[in-house]
């Protein structure tokens, strides 16, 4: 069973968006751009629990907050799911309810003739949907799901219950953050999940709480706890009643189960011995960190073999776990469940799927669309595993791309980007701060589709090139937003015929007294009366010999400004104003979309969305603690006056 397409509208930050899911994916993207909404909006289709919660939903989860229509009517939150890959005991389960999905063209089929269904790439398909909205009579937000076919005569549709959706099997991971839920007792922990799926019903509490409420707590009168408890009652006897305040007690919690389920969790021992030779336990999560994750892996391995059919959904597996632990987490969730969906911003966990698998988010003026990143032009798979994986994933990651035609510039201009970060850092910032990733083309003939293809994903594209042919430098313009030709045919170029003259005699004197001159070039050992043509000749000999080991870079670490050359310099302050001019405030109160300033923004192959009407007032509503004000805020509270 896996999520093949998902249709979302109206909900946070998505006004409208639709997304095709492959059999496992990885939500990447910028910060903001509706990852976690997304799985969110799962949740609330699939998520056995989620609709326990009250308000199932509330005014910040519609889209810019709006609830309400021109008419006062309710405006509502839609979430659809498609559902295939259906095991025979759930298309016997929802057979009143099944549809037909074309994994060709990815589309249910909706019209005659039947024998369509008997096409191999058809099959059995389950079409559930959320639908929330503000009950005026109620003065309350509400929410529910639904079978999406068939269409009732009145046209309602069947209730997709709790009983339904534990048949699915969607499990909503956020306990991977730091693991200090996972054997809690607490509602949605690992612990909790295995005990309902092992249909397990704790009869523990009420004597649990019987002996809990007898505890003594802080009553020994040495402590003082209870002669204060007692001066208080004699006070409140002041003004009430005698029969109020009687007889105050600490206790250990509420003492009701949930306060029991938030405060219950398991002790392991530490290998630590008490004074009196027993082990000492602690609670799990003060446990180290590889035992932790140990655990957690454990009970995701458990949960997938009670389940059988499971699709996980897990946030940010990264987050405080080494990158060996996240391969081993991808790895296991991956085999081990239906489908896997993952959101993360680690190159590590991207590095464990195929680019086919990597779903790069875009999200503007509400608009959301997503495009797989598929391999780069001209890199073959094993090529890609072996070479370009983590440089491929980092920039999938990053909002802009800087490529750079070869390995020579790849070490360069972060090296004299962070030399002159550190000499005028009032005026000058790293490529790593700018939030730029760079990507080693490895030959001129690479920079335009590498361009092209990382434009395609929503990347703001900068480029650095040798002198080129008019052809081909057409080529690369046409690919990428924000082009850079050096002055000179070959990178090494730029940087003898650049750089100072007092440097590079530095760097030549301090090569042969490091003993890091090559042998085989000690006819052109660099000397202090060496002319400058030599010394050039000399020098371009060697960075041939070390190329890859980063030498050029290492040359220009050591210049001040004026001894960097020109092109680079000026290359970089250009990116660098690009990135930092000020961006045109958001009109739907949402962050920006993730392009620079001048790039236009992505396209998206979504239908626009309706311009929503001029909102009315609300009905009058229990008071609320006021949100930060805003402007859309304050024309809201200017309407409510008049």
């Amino acid at each position: 069973m896996r999520i093949a397409r998902i249709n979302i509208q109206n909900f946070r930050g998505i006004k409208s968006g639709e997304l095709l899911f492959p059999k496992n994916v990885v939500l990447a993207g910028d910060n903001n751009c509706g990852k976690s909404t997304v799985i969110e909006a799962i949740d609330l289709c699939l998520g056995p629990e989620r609709l326990n919660r009250h308000p199932v939903i509330d005014e910040h989860d519609f889209y810019a907050g709006d609830y309400l229509g021109s008419d006062e009517s309710p405006i509502e939150i839609t979430v659809e799911v498609v559902v295939v890959d259906l095991s025979e005991e759930q298309q016997r389960d929802f057979r009143n309810h099944i549809e037909w999905w074309n994994n060709q063209t990815k589309t249910l089929i909706t019209t005659p003739p039947p024998e369509a269904t008997d096409d191999p790439d058809v099959e059995p398909a389950l079409r559930v949907g959320f639908v929330g909205k503000y009950d005026a009579e109620e003065d309350d937000f509400t929410g529910s799901t639904f079978f999406m076919s068939p269409k009732l005569e009145e046209g309602d549709h069947d209730q997709f219950r709790i009983s339904d959706k534990r048949k699915c099997g969607f499990l909503f991971l956020r306990t991977l953050r730091t693991g200090s839920r996972a054997l809690s007792l607490e509602r949605g922990s690992l612990l909790d999940i295995i005990l309902r799926l092992k249909e397990k019903r704790l009869q523990m509490w009420e004597d649990v709480l019987s002996e809990l409420r007898e505890l003594p707590v802080a009553e020994r009168e040495e402590l003082g706890i209870s002669e204060i408890l007692t001066s208080v009652q004699n006070a409140v006897r002041a003004f009430v009643p005698s029969d109020w305040a009687d007889q105050p007690r600490m206790r250990v919690s509420d003492l009701t189960r949930e306060s029991l389920r938030k405060s219950l969790t398991v002790f392991m021992g530490t290998g630590a011995k008490t004074a009196s030779g027993k082990d000492y336990a602690a609670p799990f999560q003060h446990q180290g960190t590889g035992t932790i994750n140990t655990l957690v892996l454990a009970l995701l391995s458990l949960i997938a073999e009670l389940k059988q059919n499971v699709i996980f959904a897990m946030e940010e597996p990264e987050i405080a776990i080494p990158p060996h632990t996240q391969k081993r987490i991808i790895d296991n969730v991956c085999k081990k469940s239906a489908q896997a969906i993952f959101t993360s911003h680690s190159p590590y966990v991207l590095g464990e799927f195929k680019p086919s698998e990597v779903l790069v988010l875009r999200r503007h003026n509400g608009l959301l669309s997503g495009v797989p990143a598929q391999y780069p032009p001209a890199v073959k798979p094993k090529a890609y595993r072996m070479e370009f994986r983590n440089r491929f994933c980092e920039a999938i990651l990053a909002r802009r791309v800087l490529v750079l035609e070869g390995r020579t510039e790849y070490d360069a201009f972060p090296a004299v980007a962070r030399r002159l970060n550190e000499l005028h850092p009032d005026e000058f910032k790293s490529i790593e701060a700018l939030g730029i990733a760079i990507i080693d083309a490895q030959t001129d003939s690479q920079v335009a589709p590498l361009g092209l293809h990382f434009k395609h994903l929503g990347k703001t594209v900068f480029a650095v090139f040798d002198q080129q042919q008019p052809e081909a430098k057409a080529a690369i313009v046409a690919a990428v937003d924000h082009p850079y030709e050096a002055p000179e045919t070959a990178f090494e170029k730029v940087i003898l015929n650049g750089t100072a003259e007092a440097a590079l005699r530095r760097y030549g004197v301090s090569l042969v007294s490091d003993g890091e001159w090559p042998p085989h070039l000690l006819a052109q050992t660099p000397t202090a009366a060496m002319p400058l043509a030599s010394l050039k000749s000399a020098l371009s000999e060697f960075f041939k010999h070390s190329k890859g080991h980063g030498t050029a870079a290492d040359l220009l670490g050591q210049c001040s400004r004026d001894e960097i050359p020109e092109f680079i310099r000026t290359t970089l302050k250009a990116i660098q104003d690009i990135v930092e001019q000020p961006t045109t405030p958001p009109t739907d109160g949402l962050a920006s979309p993730p392009t620079d300033p001048q790039t236009p923004p992505p396209s998206s192959t979504l239908p626009p969305s309706p311009a929503a009407p001029t909102r009315k007032p609300p009905p009058p509503r229990r008071p609320i603690p006021p949100p930060p004000t805003t402007e859309a805020t304050n024309r809201r509270l200017v309407r409510k006056e008049g």
